[in-house]
């Protein structure tokens, strides 16, 4: 690829390589070539999506449809569950499920005689019909994707296809025809908000880091993503690493920085490989280094690897760590962009708040804030998760309801069973209960009812999910995560994790609930971070909503979903058993007693609540409770 010399150059370039786009924006008619995408992302490709690519490749040409046909890799679709998937253009036919063995299939019946391979459609729950076309799915009718707006569409490995789709051209109109100010200006406008879970305007950040006069300032990307369940960051960066390149250009050019950090977990190898490999092309095309598109503006970006630990996405703990230090926090102020890495103004912008970067610079602040809320503007990019029917990534308008997300765009509620709750915010976060389902999602509205935007996690509970252990699982993560600085942290959220092992275990009282309470506030409000301010959030969003579930526990001392081993008791229904003794044999301590053909009996002080006869029961005799 040649190098790009100026502004001009890149849009002449944009011009050549624009028929690298036409087939995937084509409608049908317009063209007779075809080409079949195939997800690159961690999930489909731990599901051999290589295999696949590789297998439809031999296909094509072992058929003779090289000329007409070609397929290639792509970041992730978002429809996680149902991968790896293949999407054909320009019939916009999106198969999934697909394993390697189907690419024989796909390109006789399909490319080759015109037909859909209908096992490989994608069936909707609820209406139990198959979907010829993506944009049928009611998976994807209420998402707009500007953050994923290239996964699913471009190669991520080939950077002639990110600058085909308009890559490079927001630095380039910045670093030529915008004053760094006015830059800063445009992304105010907008009403973009960090996207990592505190909700800072992005464009004042920007401003502050501006206004504070250094000789060396830095952009670091925070790609230490570390809620259970989410992996929003992840998949742009496999999907679309140079958009982040170029949004991390944009943000040093507007405050006067050079040089450039992403800090990455290590067990992120794929998003690492091609974040890699995109660095090396823009350095090879000339969009990094020194005197970028014939202007004064150098920029360079280098990769730091974290290794794990939650509290690193907490910007000073971030901070330290690149500098070689213990990822622990500081107070604030001063604030990183006034005193960030090593002492100088620095700017900490999350992954999916810079891939929104690029396409405001390209489309202007007012295409981008007249989607979203009064205060919470554009979308917002959710890993879906939990009993849910439709598992995946989605990105939605600020201000849609999260009924919206886990009915019409989810598919309700796995295997028929009822709502219970919605975690979102991840560890940070709180849950929501059905009541709350018709709630705006913004930023003020979600804190409103006790929870946080965070950073994307949205994992779905149903009826068979215990309140008090889904509180206890993400205070263990906590206490796990703590970097112990801080007493209240270090010492105070592990008390509340010793109250909900208690609770869970029936040794603990009425009483000690309004304790556990009271020690939730006071960590809030004395933690030094964060973590530890955040952390007790589900305790107490928990307690507000499903106090009645707690007090089964302490009080009647049972389980009502039968999660907690400790307070469950098996018995046996006398009208329905019939003495097979299949559960006897099966009891590892011979707790169960009874005859051929007569009613068995559990003995509770002998029973371990291990499970076993509950599971191998041919009539449902066993109930748990």
């Amino acid at each position: 690829m040649n190098r790009i010399e100026d502004y001009k150059s890149l849009l002449e370039m944009q011009k050549e390589l624009v028929h690298v786009m036409d087939i995937r924006k084509a409608k049908i008619g317009d063209t007779e070539y075809k080409e079949l995408l195939i997800c690159g992302g961690t999930g489909c490709m731990s599901s051999q999506s290589k295999k696949l690519l590789e297998n439809l490749t031999n296909e094509i040409e072992k058929n003779g449809l090289s000329d007409k046909v070609r397929a290639s890799i792509t970041g992730c679709f978002g429809f996680c569950e149902k991968g790896p998937i293949v999407k054909v253009f320009p019939e916009d036919v999106f198969y999934v499920n697909v394993k390697p063995e189907d690419a024989a299939e796909i390109v006789k019946s399909h490319l080759m005689d015109g037909y859909r391979v209908e096992r490989l459609l994608y069936e909707e729950p609820t209406l139990k019909k198959k979907v010829n076309t993506q944009h049928e799915m009611e998976f994807y009718k209420k998402q707009e994707r500007i953050a994923l707006r290239n996964c699913g569409l471009i190669n991520p490995e080939l950077i002639e296809e990110y600058i085909a789709n308009r890559g490079y051209e927001a630095i380039g109109k910045c670093i030529t025809e915008m004053k760094p100010e006015k830059v800063i200006h445009e992304v105010k406008l907008s009403g973009l908000r960090g996207r990592g879970g505190g909700g800072f305007p992005t464009g004042l950040k920007w401003e502050y880091a501006s206004k504070n006069k250094s000789d060396v300032k830095y952009i670091v990307c925070n790609a230490d993503e570390g809620d259970p369940g989410a992996f929003m960051d992840r998949s742009i960066l496999e999907g679309d690493p140079h958009s982040i390149i170029e949004a991390m250009m944009i943000a040093g050019y507007s405050i006067g920085a050079q040089k450039g950090f992403v800090y990455i977990r290590a067990e992120y190898p794929l998003a690492i490989k091609r974040l890699k490999t995109a660095l090396k092309q823009a350095m090879e095309a000339g969009l990094l280094g020194d005197n970028i598109m014939g202007t004064n503006f150098c920029f360079d970006i280098e990769i730091k690897y974290g290794a794990g630990a939650f509290v690193c996405g907490e910007e000073t703990a971030l901070i330290h760590s690149i500098e070689g230090g213990r990822g622990e926090p500081t107070t604030k102020p001063p604030f990183p962009a006034e005193s960030g890495l090593w002492g100088k103004p620095t700017v900490v912008n999350n992954v999916e708040t810079l891939a929104n970067v690029p396409a405001i610079l390209t489309n202007g602040a007012s295409w981008f804030n007249k989607r979203g809320s009064d205060t919470s503007k554009g979308t917002k990019v959710f890993a879906l998760a939990g009993k849910i029917n439709n598992v995946g990534l989605v990105e939605v308008p600020m201000g849609i309801t999260l009924r919206e997300i886990i009915y019409d765009i989810g598919g309700g509620i796995k295997d028929g069973k009822g709502f219970k709750a919605v975690q979102t915010g991840g560890p940070s976060g709180g849950c929501i209960t059905s009541e709350n389902l018709d709630v705006k999602i913004d930023y003020e509205s979600l804190y409103g009812i006790g929870s946080m935007m965070g950073s994307g996690g949205m994992i779905v509970i149903d009826d068979d999910n215990c309140i008090v252990d889904i509180a206890k699982f993400y205070l263990q993560f906590t206490v796990e995560e703590s970097c112990g600085k801080c007493t209240p942290c270090r010492v105070g959220n592990k008390r509340l994790y010793e109250m909900l092992t208690a609770i869970t275990e029936g040794k603990s009282t009425v009483e000690d609930l309004e304790t556990m309470r009271k020690l939730a506030e006071t960590i809030k409000l004395t933690a030094l971070c964060g973590l530890g301010q955040t952390a007790p959030n589900p305790v107490l969003s928990t307690l507000n909503y499903f106090y009645d579930e707690y007090l089964a526990h302490v009080e009647q001392k049972i389980c009502p979903a039968g999660v907690c081993q400790a307070l469950l008791r098996y018995f046996i229904t006398p009208e329905k058993c019939i003495g097979c003794t299949r559960c006897s044999k099966a009891c590892p301590v011979n707790a169960i007693s009874g005859k051929v053909k007569e009613v068995h009996v559990i003995d509770q002080d002998i029973c371990i609540k291990c499970g076993a006869c509950f599971d191998v029961c041919p009539v449902s005799a066993i109930t748990k409770g």
